[in-house]
């Protein structure tokens, strides 16, 4: 038995880059959701694809650079369904530029989007959560998040923020019925920034597929498992070796082609956003 059928969930960034892979995935699993992204029509289009008489498809656009609008979405949300049983923190700011060329308001609409809405959402729907006992809060976090990346380090920042958050959150959390997860995709092919810039990670420092990053959302709403990393090279061993010396990562990443890559994507500087 599917014990996921009949939840309700809130999409974040619903209609860009991973997004709806991530709504197909769960509409699959009848789960009903809500769709949040900006764009009206995108929503509509996604959310026109995805009924079927066994689940519920609800959209609500929201703009989570501003503050003010996430009360209203998550009401919208409780409202549209009756509760909401699973948020999922998808929508996400991402640039590759040198630091010193990155313009103070988009590094403030990257906190905002990647950092503020998800722990602010999760604020406003958690007591909901803990009073029945059960609930899951699954953020999209990234690789870059627990490996630095140069040229994309406000990005990169933000989804390490994001990562520790979720962390130090499960374990708050533990034997309360409410779950954390964060989900950590390496370099993602065929949809999002790469794939409107025409490129393709070198095959030494791995990658995975919208799909995969989909099928990774509902192994985790099966699991309590903190974090889920999706690529398709070992990353692990980079991340103890960070741990005990960031230098030597840096310069082991280096040689694996990841500063070349992403100093070949600054020119020129393109910026890509989850809607």
């Amino acid at each position: 038995m599917n014990q996921m059928s009949g939840k309700n969930a809130l999409l974040t960034g619903a209609t860009g880059g991973i997004g709806p892979h991530i709504a197909r995935a769960l509409a699959a699993n009848g789960i009903n959701l809500v769709l949040s992204g900006r764009r009206a029509d995108r929503l509509r289009e996604l959310s026109a694809e995805l009924r079927s008489g066994s689940v519920r498809i609800e959209t609500a656009t929201a703009d989570l650079t501003r503050v003010d609008e996430l009360e209203d979405l998550a009401g919208n949300a409780v409202g549209a369904l009756g509760q909401i049983d699973i948020l999922i923190n998808n929508a996400g700011l991402e640039e590759i530029v040198p630091y010193q060329r990155q313009e103070p308001a988009q590094i403030q609409a990257t906190v905002l989007t990647n950092v503020m809405a998800p722990l602010l959402l999760t604020r406003i729907l958690l007591p909901a959560m803990l009073a029945r006992s059960d609930g899951h809060i699954i953020s999209l976090a990234s690789m870059a998040g627990r490996l630095a990346m140069p040229f994309g380090s406000a990005y990169s920042g933000t989804k390490a923020a994001l990562s520790e958050w979720a962390l130090s959150l499960w374990m708050e959390l533990q034997g309360t019925g409410v779950k954390v997860t964060a989900i950590c995709p390496g370099f993602v092919t065929g949809s999002g920034m790469f794939a409107r810039k025409g490129r393709d990670a070198p095959g030494s420092l791995g990658s995975c597929t919208p799909g995969q990053v989909a099928e990774a959302v509902v192994k985790a709403l099966q699991s309590n498992k903190p974090e889920i990393l999706v690529n398709s090279m070992p990353v692990r061993p980079l991340m103890v070796l960070k741990s005990i010396s960031p230098v030597a990562a840096a310069r082991l990443g280096d040689k694996l082609g990841l500063l070349e890559f992403l100093r070949s994507l600054t020119k020129p500087a393109e910026k890509a956003a989850s809607e």
